[in-house]
């Protein structure tokens, strides 16, 4: 049973990391665009589009910018929720992932990852408020899970502590 219980939350990992790719990378481009992005030219306006400062998107969705509500949500909030996923399904999927440092290092990676692909192949533009955001959102994704996996500990340890002490 926990074969297949492994086996359903890998490939609910790899879809979600399939929607995520095109929610993140492809969103602007047609499926059938992608592979014309594959080239490594410097173009400058994409280069100048790109966030380097930490805070600095985040800042102006959340007090310099004059757009709708529903946009600052979006970019803000969006970044979060993507990557709450991702920090859920890695503690229940391997033992090494149950700890908060290695949840927020992954994401991290995954993050980061995405983001460099968007710099380099100009699928997008590279934030760092995003790389900021989404790891964010994979703590957030992981606490839940934390709190069942610590609860069921302590329920054990009673439960085995209770059967000790009736002997």
């Amino acid at each position: 049973m926990k074969i297949i219980f492994k086996m359903t939350l890998f490939l609910i990992l790899c879809l979600y990391l399939a929607i995520l790719s095109k929610l993140i990378l492809f969103k602007y481009i047609p499926l059938s665009e992608i592979i014309n992005h594959f080239n490594f030219t410097y173009d400058e306006y994409h280069w100048r589009s790109n966030n380097f400062v930490p805070f600095k998107t985040i800042n102006f969705y959340l007090f310099l910018a004059d757009i709708n509500l529903n946009i600052r949500i979006e970019n803000l909030a969006g970044n979060i929720i993507g990557f709450m996923p991702f920090g859920f399904i890695l503690p229940l999927l391997a033992r090494k992932f149950q700890k908060l440092r290695t949840v927020t290092l992954a994401t991290f990676c995954l993050s980061l990852t995405f983001e460099l692909l968007q710099l380099i192949f100009e699928f997008g533009s590279f934030d760092v408020d995003d790389l900021i955001l989404n790891t964010i959102g994979g703590i957030l994704g992981y606490l839940p899970i934390k709190l069942v996996i610590l609860f069921a500990r302590l329920k054990k340890k009673r439960v085995n502590g209770n059967v000790n002490y009736g002997k």
